[in-house]
């Protein structure tokens, strides 16, 4: 999941451009990044920062892009109009790219099986400190990851879209008639009840004001398989992110104090 609080690259925001620069450990992210946007200028110009230059050699690799006007929806309460014009940018993104060309893209990181590895690798060590509402979030959390059958799925039997990798409200902007989209180092075949997840089950879509998810979800038209497949992945989701707010520093904690048991809270919601 690409939404794990922590940066990757620096950001330089000048008048009309953008310069993001990598860390030397990079894991592909400037070349995921570039792609997309030279994908998205092709195909849904206007839709995300137009590419203007790269250097994905340099040992702290640059990507330089057009700035885009508009606020990020992160922390704004929205309104019909917003969330409307979210979910258009939403699913313009998702059918940018042609099949054929989608077919050379690789699946994006943070995808189900690489999320479930990263669990078990967590479990061990939560389980020697874990206790109350969190532990019996995880636990619940856990014997419904054990019954999905997620973990023998090779491929969703859904439709595969471009998917930015993000849920993060910051990344979508509003300029008061539309939405546009940054930040595609996280990039990649994807599908979209996994996208929507990211979206809804994100920290920012409700640490402060919520986004208002069934409004949201109720605008896309989605099939049966899709729906059905939106549930377990939103539940995934909110598991990682109840592990992600469990180990959270409490010397320097991101997230205000009692984020983890709303997170509890939420999980036990979604697996009712």
């Amino acid at each position: 999941m690409t939404s794990v609080p922590w940066s990757t690259h620096g950001v330089e925001l000048r008048p009309d451009s953008v310069i993001k620069r990598f860390r030397r450990e990079s894991r592909g992210e400037p070349e995921r990044e570039w792609r997309a946007l030279t994908l998205l200028a092709r195909y849904a110009p206007g839709l995300a920062p137009t590419p203007q230059s790269a250097d994905l050699a340099a040992e702290e690799p640059v990507v330089v892009m057009s700035r885009l006007p508009g606020e990020p929806l992160r922390g704004e309460p929205l309104g019909h109009q917003q969330l409307k014009a979210l979910a258009t940018a939403a699913s313009e993104l998702y059918a940018a790219v042609p099949a054929d060309v989608l077919a050379t893209v690789p699946v994006r990181p943070g995808q189900q099986h690489q999320l479930i590895a990263q669990i078990r690798t967590w479990v061990p060590q939560a389980r020697e400190r874990v206790s109350g509402e969190v532990g019996e979030a995880m636990e619940c959390g856990l014997d419904w990851l054990a019954r999905s059958g997620m973990e023998q799925v090779s491929r969703p039997d859904v439709p595969m879209v471009f998917g930015p990798g993000d849920g993060n409200l910051a990344n979508y902007l509003w300029d008061g008639t539309r939405v546009r989209v940054v930040d595609f180092e996280d990039s990649g075949v994807s599908d979209r009840p996994f996208e929507l997840a990211e979206i809804t089950e994100h920290l920012a879509s409700w640490v402060g004001p919520p986004l208002d998810v069934e409004a949201f979800l109720g605008l896309f038209a989605l099939t049966g398989a899709e729906r059905a497949r939106l549930t377990e992945c939103r539940r995934l989701l909110a598991l990682v992110w109840l592990f992600l707010l469990f180990f959270d520093d409490p010397e320097h904690p991101r997230s205000p104090p009692g984020t983890a048991e709303r997170q509890a809270a939420r999980l036990f919601k979604l697996l009712c």
